[in-house]
């Protein structure tokens, strides 16, 4: 098969295209026939060497796919309400970037109606993480508000459109008016420009001073503790990146009067069992609005797969809204 390898770890240039051995499905896993690859940030931190693959999966970068089931158990794929033939998109460690691709079937989802495969590569990533830490692990309720940084990131424009459709109001910061402008249309109700405005005095301003009851945080560092501030009391800070650093100050007290907490995850490490159960989750209560696109899918732009390093530099730019999904023959 063709496969997008990193050679060494560094700039996009890394990426290179080159032949593998074709893998093969073992116990509780199908095997794709890869026709579109979603690219996510999780995949430039491995090419440069920051994000290791996990033990036992395939060194090749990709964390989402959609395409044809061409090989797997029968037995266990009924049993899951799958066939060979059938179109899926699915959650992958690793190994994405490729014409096939091993999953668990656990892992896999039913192409939504309609969509064609590049709008399902764009889902996995983005759908499993929002939900796991969104609904799942701060528990959003509806009637609450949502403050999401990095509003036309993949994981933003999933997470306005979840807030949305489960009764939230929607925050959201981003970088420039036209990006603000672009979460609005996805109904976002407000849009804080954070290079021209202090994205905590906004959001109290937007509350009325209350507060918002939570923010997923892409960013950390400095931004936890102007997080913490705006704040409602018993509100929750759910953190999935740090691209602002590590490092982070609070004001413990606030923490204690107001009962609030800070939390954070990271997909990619975490069990079969625990993804199998976000599935099946998202499968019941997420799948029926893709279905009827009351929810729909972003795709910023898509590329040939040995277009792969480009796409890396237009991630990088941070000039996107919404997903950039690889295309295969």
């Amino acid at each position: 098969m063709q496969a997008i390898e990193i050679t060494r770890f560094g700039a996009p240039e890394v990426l290179q295209l080159a032949t593998r051995p074709d893998p093969v499905a073992g116990a509780g896993e199908v095997l794709v026939r890869v026709r579109a690859s979603g690219v996510n940030r999780p995949d430039v931190l491995q090419r440069k060497g920051m994000y290791a693959s996990p033990p036992g999966a395939s060194d090749l970068p990709g964390l989402e796919i959609a395409g044809e089931i061409i090989d797997g158990d029968e037995a266990a794929l009924a049993a899951a309400g799958f066939k060979l033939g059938d179109r899926v998109c699915a959650l992958v460690a690793g190994g994405g970037y490729a014409e096939l691709c091993t999953a668990p079937i656990a892992q896999c989802l039913p192409v939504p109606t309609g969509f064609s495969d590049v709008e399902a590569a764009s889902l996995p990533e983005t759908f499993f993480t929002v939900w796991s830490n969104v609904f799942e692990r701060v528990r959003l309720l509806p009637g609450e508000t949502l403050l999401i940084h990095g509003g036309t990131s993949g994981i933003g424009v999933t997470a306005i459109q979840l807030g949305k459709a489960f009764g939230a109001t929607v925050i959201v910061t981003a970088g420039s008016d036209a990006k603000c402008q672009a979460c609005l249309e996805l109904g976002a109700d407000a849009a804080i420009n954070y290079k021209t405005q202090d994205f905590r005095e906004e959001a109290l301003r937007l509350t009325e001073g209350r507060g918002v009851n939570v923010i997923l945080d892409m960013v950390a560092g400095s931004y936890i503790e102007r997080g913490v501030q705006c704040l409602a009391e018993d509100g929750r800070i759910v953190v999935i990146a740090v691209q602002g650093g590590v490092q982070a100050n609070l004001d413990a007290g606030l923490l204690l009067r107001r009962r609030l907490t800070i939390t954070g995850s990271t997909l990619r490490p975490r069990s079969l069992a625990f993804k199998a159960a976000l599935a099946q989750s998202l499968r019941t209560r997420v799948w029926p609005l893709l279905d009827q696109r009351v929810i729909k899918p972003v795709v910023y732009k898509t590329m040939p797969a040995a277009q792969a390093a480009q796409a890396h530099e237009l991630m990088e730019s941070g000039e996107h809204v919404g997903k950039i999904v690889l295309t295969w023959p």
